[in-house]
């Protein structure tokens, strides 16, 4: 199996079990079939770019965090994201500040 699939794979039961939900509950609050995550978990198929964006939704994932392998801030990040997203470029700038002098330390 190619690497990038077995990486799908893993990740979406990673990120299923840090969710603490089935693979049928995910299925059915993603709006498929009950066996559509153990169909992607078992290699058999694998989700279009819509269900993929999907399944980050479902998450509360950035795409770009889905594919980073150490990626436990991932949910936190998407979602400092998701916060600054409609800030002023001052509000914005004081979140950075904020940020780098948290990490001087």
């Amino acid at each position: 199996m190619n690497m990038n699939v077995d990486f799908i794979r893993e990740r979406i039961t990673e990120l299923r079990l840090k969710k603490n939900v089935s693979e049928h509950r995910t299925s059915m609050e993603l709006g498929h079939a009950r066996s559509y995550i153990h169909e992607i978990v078992c290699g058999r198929t694998l989700p279009s770019m819509a269900e993929f964006l999907a399944i980050c939704d479902y998450f509360e994932i950035a795409p770009e965090y889905f594919f980073k392998e150490d990626s436990s801030d991932g949910v936190l990040l998407s979602r400092l994201d998701s916060c600054t997203r409609n800030l002023s470029e001052q509000d914005l700038s004081f979140v950075v500040e904020l940020a780098e002098r948290l990490s001087e330390k």
